[in-house]
């Protein structure tokens, strides 16, 4: 466990998909990133991030399809409206970018949209993972693509099982 400067507390958790970086304080989790390297798990978890740790481990155990942290990113105006709106895409869905535009009201905005989106502070709990491009296809992510696809599939696989 690490402090940062501004009193946010940073806890390691495996993934997986590799290490996850959680930062975050009484106010809420305000990053979750996953790393390329591999970095040892913490072993003192702080109250105020307990639960995030739980619930990141359901969601990858087949457990949780919808998050329930408090939340504290950081960002623009239109960031948050942004994150706001990845976050009501249903799980095991995808929607394009041209959609999200629309969604928020003006579709000529799709490169700051986008933007918006690989900007995203929380990994998997606003998944932006979900959003494709209009043919269908997988586009830029900041946790590379072959995460994304293992997103998509995990989802895709998990809401196919709890039907039966």
């Amino acid at each position: 466990m690490k402090k940062t400067p501004n009193h946010q507390t940073q806890i390691f958790l495996k993934t997986p998909l590799g290490t996850a970086r959680i930062s975050g304080s009484e106010e809420g989790v305000s990053a979750i990133q996953i790393l390329d390297e591999e970095i040892p798990p913490s072993t003192e978890i702080p109250v105020f991030l307990k639960s995030t740790v739980q619930q990141l481990d359901d969601y990858f155990n087949g457990k949780l399809k919808d998050f329930h942290l408090k939340v504290n990113p950081q960002g623009t105006d239109f960031q948050q409206k942004v994150w706001k709106a990845l976050s009501e895409i249903p799980f095991g869905t995808t929607c394009s970018y041209l959609e999200l535009s629309k969604k928020l009201g003006d579709e000529k905005a799709i490169r700051a949209v986008a933007s918006a989106n690989g900007k995203n502070p929380l990994w998997v709990v606003i998944p932006c993972h979900r959003v494709i491009g209009s043919d269908g296809s997988l586009t830029g992510y900041a946790g590379g693509l072959h995460r994304k696809q293992w997103l998509l599939n995990h989802e895709n696989n998990t809401s196919q099982l709890s039907m039966f």
